[in-house]
């Protein structure tokens, strides 16, 4: 009896004992992913900035002369689809961040920049990135790209929608 269970023992050692090239090929994998995931996010980042629609003040409606905009939007998640589809990667979301500027109640401000950011996402659905592959997530004023937003410029380019792939 004792022997079978030393026998037992030593056969589930190998099987403990991590490959160690298997262990550097999910090394490389990793940070070949890392820098996939980092290259589209650059790109989603600055057409995002490039691709800004406005919203009525207060509101979650767009202001005319977006349509061209949002379809720069849809071309370039499409692409980044396309990028990360070919490098085998799968279960990702691209996040819409609705941000705002710091005038007003934090509470009111995350629940404006949450119905923004998910305007953005329907108008992209629309157009034909699968709505399974994105969300809208209001941040309010949590992340100011400018601080203080103490002037009108300021507090515009606080005001913003971010596109990122998240992995």
């Amino acid at each position: 009896m004792r022997g079978v269970i030393v026998s037992l023992a030593l056969c589930a050692v190998p099987a403990l004992a991590q490959d160690p090239f298997a262990a550097a090929k999910q090394l490389a994998g990793n940070a070949a992913t890392k820098q996939v995931e980092a290259q589209v996010n650059k790109k989603l980042l600055a057409e995002a900035h490039k691709n800004q629609c406005s919203f009525k003040t207060d509101s979650d409606q767009l202001a005319p002369g977006c349509d061209k905009k949002l379809k720069n939007l849809t071309s370039v998640l499409i692409d980044a689809k396309k990028r990360l589809d070919g490098a085998g990667l799968s279960n990702y979301k691209f996040e819409v961040s609705g941000h705002t500027d710091s005038s007003g109640a934090a509470a009111h401000n995350k629940e404006l920049s949450g119905k923004r950011a998910a305007v953005i996402v329907k108008e992209l659905v629309a157009r034909g990135v699968p709505d399974r592959e994105i969300i809208a997530v209001g941040m309010g004023s949590e992340r100011p790209l400018v601080t203080p937003d103490d002037t009108a410029a300021k507090k515009a380019k606080n005001r913003r929608y971010e596109i990122q792939v998240r992995l």
